[in-house]
């Protein structure tokens, strides 16, 4: 296998260790994840795609083969993901968007179309 010398994107560099960047932001995100409630959209729907990612990342050595099972672009892409994915984790769990609205919604607000 050829040694990937760029990703060809300006301003992304090269991964050094990409599976352990990874796992650990995965582990993160997860960890993040458990302290909302089990049954809130955002816990559910992030939980399967980490996993499911994780797995993935777990199991495949090869880069190639690692980007195109998870589909989601360059090794380095899924990092910046990965990272961003973390950051907005936390923001869910200070925002708790699982409890009701402080006032209720504007009348039709909710209507689509309109």
């Amino acid at each position: 296998m050829a040694t990937k010398l760029t990703t060809g994107l300006t301003g992304l560099r090269l991964a050094k260790h990409p599976h352990a960047s990874l796992k650990h932001y995965y582990d993160r995100i997860l960890a993040v994840t458990a302290k909302m409630p089990k049954d809130s959209a955002y816990r559910v729907n992030t939980e399967a795609i980490v996993n499911a990612r994780r797995s993935v990342v777990t199991q495949e050595s090869d880069l190639n083969l690692l980007e195109s099972k998870i589909g989601g672009g360059q090794v380095e892409e899924l990092i910046l993901q990965a990272s961003r994915e973390l950051s907005l984790a936390r923001k869910m769990l200070e925002w708790k968007p699982w409890e009701p609205l402080v006032e209720d919604a504007p009348k039709d607000q909710w209507k689509w179309p309109m």
